[in-house]
């Protein structure tokens, strides 16, 4: 037996934001508030070329190893499977737009910084539901994982914390949209 390599989109996000949390909580402080974190939108400079970066770099930076864990046990569990079904690239494009989207949205709309991947996570369990439907139907499965999953979303926005709930629901809309007009591969 051999060790495959069986998801290269999934696994190389893993272990590139596995190496920025590593380094940047040993060799280089720093390093993921710096050019992994979006800032909010009064510390958004159009001159630096760091916070353009970072409005798709933030996907890979993470707090600490908790919520890095919390974080890719979803993507590594539902990752493979998308992207089997979709393809490397295609996964690959879904999670950069995710992450571009809920950057610009972020600076557009709120005065906190954004870190971390779980607009991806909500972008892939919506997108999940869709993975064998046929056209000109709605998975009875997106039905539900949107009531239960975006819902709760909604519910803790009304909470006090640093979670951004936010990212949360622009990465469940975006997997939706992948799922209605990307459909996978077969």
């Amino acid at each position: 037996m051999k060790i495959k390599y069986n998801a290269p989109t999934v696994l190389t996000f893993a272990l590139s934001s596995a190496l920025t949390l590593a380094l940047s909580q040993t060799l280089l402080p720093n390093l993921a508030e710096y050019w992994f974190m979006v800032p909010g939108k009064s510390g958004f400079s159009p001159s630096r070329l760091r916070d353009w970066v970072t409005l798709v770099s933030h996907i890979a930076g993470h707090a600490n190893w908790t919520h890095l864990l919390g974080n890719f046990s979803i993507i590594l569990l539902i990752g493979p499977m998308l992207e089997e079904s979709y393809g490397s690239l295609s996964l690959l494009l879904m999670i950069l737009i995710t992450a571009l989207v809920t950057g610009v949205l972020n600076v557009l709309f709120f005065d906190a910084s954004l870190m971390g991947a779980s607009g991806v996570v909500f972008m892939m369990i919506l997108l999940a539901s869709f993975t064998n439907f046929n056209r000109g139907e709605i998975p009875l499965t997106f039905i539900l994982i949107l009531v239960l999953y975006l819902g709760e979303q909604l519910y803790s926005s009304l909470q006090t914390d640093n979670i951004s709930q936010f990212a949360h629901i622009v990465g469940g809309f975006c997997g939706s949209l992948f799922g209605f007009f990307k459909p996978p591969q077969k």
